[in-house]
């Protein structure tokens, strides 16, 4: 491990709205302390709260908290490195309305309670084409944010990835979940009353945006009682997903 990790690292320990409980911390602290208390015990104060998961750099997490002070927003991330950086510029800031949990998105119910959470942010994730289970817009995914999720709470995905996009409405439309919005090029079209929160980019998304793919966008609801299976469907893969993520080819009407 390279000495600007250890120094990241040691920088997020001194950091009191960073949180970092691997599993076995969890067995031995007899769960995690804030469940349920977020707004009372670490932000000290009313608001939503607003998750981003697979938040990497924090750029969301950051960027929406500094566009709604008045609401409460926590990135989780499994890697500390990646936490770091909106960790800083939040110190830094003085920003009282944000916080970061690094944990594996699979504890969500370990860590916030039922109806705690208001709205879920996914921005980018690895479309996972080859296992539907670990899809983070996959059936056993979207139950894990239904049991933390408040009744009515928001979904909202940003991808450059055709597949995770395409996959994720048909599973949306297949289980009736309600659609608020979805656009296969949000640059081009975007839903008016949601630009300034979408015009927000994440390193990835300007990557890909500089070698001229489009950004896809849909956002959704959960009913509460309904129940979820899998969509039996065939997608065609993202083939520049084959190659390594710094190499791009023409997809469809995409050029670099």
């Amino acid at each position: 491990m390279g000495k600007n990790k250890l120094k990241k690292f040691r920088e997020l320990a001194t950091m009191d709205f960073v949180f970092q409980y691997p599993h076995f911390r969890l067995q031995e602290e007899g769960g995690f302390p804030h469940r349920g208390k977020w707004r009372e015990d670490v932000f000290r104060r009313p608001g939503r709260i607003v998750l981003e998961l697979g938040c990497g750099k924090g750029e969301y997490t950051v960027g929406l908290a500094q566009r709604f002070p008045d609401d409460n927003f926590i990135g989780i991330d499994i890697k500390g490195a990646r936490i770091w950086t909106g960790a800083s510029q939040a110190r830094d800031a003085g920003m009282e309305n944000v916080a970061f949990l690094r944990t594996g998105i699979e504890m969500l119910p370990e860590f916030f309670a039922p109806g705690e959470v208001d709205e879920i942010w996914i921005t980018f994730p690895d479309p996972q084409m080859k296992k539907a289970t670990k899809r983070l817009t996959g059936t056993r995914f979207l139950e894990l944010y239904r049991r933390v999720l408040r009744p009515g709470g928001m979904i909202r995905l940003k991808t450059d990835s055709p597949f995770l996009y395409t996959y994720t409405g048909i599973m949306a439309r297949h289980n009736a979940l309600p659609i608020a919005t979805e656009t296969a090029d949000l640059y081009a079209d975007a839903p008016g009353a949601e630009t300034d929160i979408l015009s927000i980019r994440t390193y990835y998304e300007q990557q890909w945006l500089a070698r001229g793919l489009s950004i896809k966008y849909i956002s959704f609801s959960i009913p509460p009682e309904s129940t979820l299976t899998e969509p039996e469907v065939d997608i065609p893969y993202d083939t520049y997903r084959s190659f390594s993520r710094g190499t791009v080819l023409p997809q469809n009407n995409e050029t670099e």
